[in-house]
């Protein structure tokens, strides 16, 4: 590969890693060709974008953003790809979807990930990535929690009102 093709690549993955919040490092080695197109229609559907890379031009891009990956680093050996994400818990659903025929042993692999700024690194973490809350899902809870009690205020008025009035009506007819 020459190196002007390089310094392009490099510069399309470090566009693509400033454009999303997430990535997810993933081993999908072993996918068969039906597999992968699989994988590969499952990540449009969800808003996902998988890409195969060399280590060495991705450790330049991550090298070329702001912030320090070097916890990523030791996690790039072999095939990796990449899955870009604007929501933090979609790549690890999917993963875990995707392999859940085969207890989580098969492909695609989880490697490593940069979630809501936090680095997550070997496999056993795909549990803990599934259950991170996205940005809409905590505003989502949030509202829910101010909600509840107002609702039961005005549940509780609205019996209340009921009940006096019944009260008050049948007092009235004796």
């Amino acid at each position: 590969m020459r190196k002007e093709d390089k310094s392009a690549i490099i510069d399309q993955l470090t566009a693509t890693v400033n454009e999303y919040a997430n990535f997810y490092l993933t081993d999908i080695e072993a996918l068969n060709a039906e597999k992968t197109s699989a994988l590969r229609r499952e990540c449009y559907k969800k808003e996902v974008k998988l890409v195969v890379v060399k280590n060495t031009l991705l450790k330049k891009a991550l090298d070329n953003v702001e912030g320090d990956f070097s916890p990523l680093f030791n996690s790039m050996k072999g095939n990796t790809a990449v899955m870009f994400s604007n929501v933090a818990n979609v790549p690890a659903k999917l993963i875990k979807d995707f392999t859940k025929d085969t207890k989580g042993e098969g492909k695609p692999q989880l490697k490593a990930a940069y979630v809501q700024e936090c680095f997550y690194v070997g496999a056993q973490n795909l549990d803990a990535l599934v259950n991170v809350k996205g940005k809409n899902e905590l505003i989502g809870d949030v509202i829910m929690l101010l909600q509840s009690p107002a609702k039961n205020v005005i549940s509780a008025l609205k019996s209340g009102g009921n009940t006096i009035h019944g009260v008050l009506q049948t007092l009235q007819e004796r």
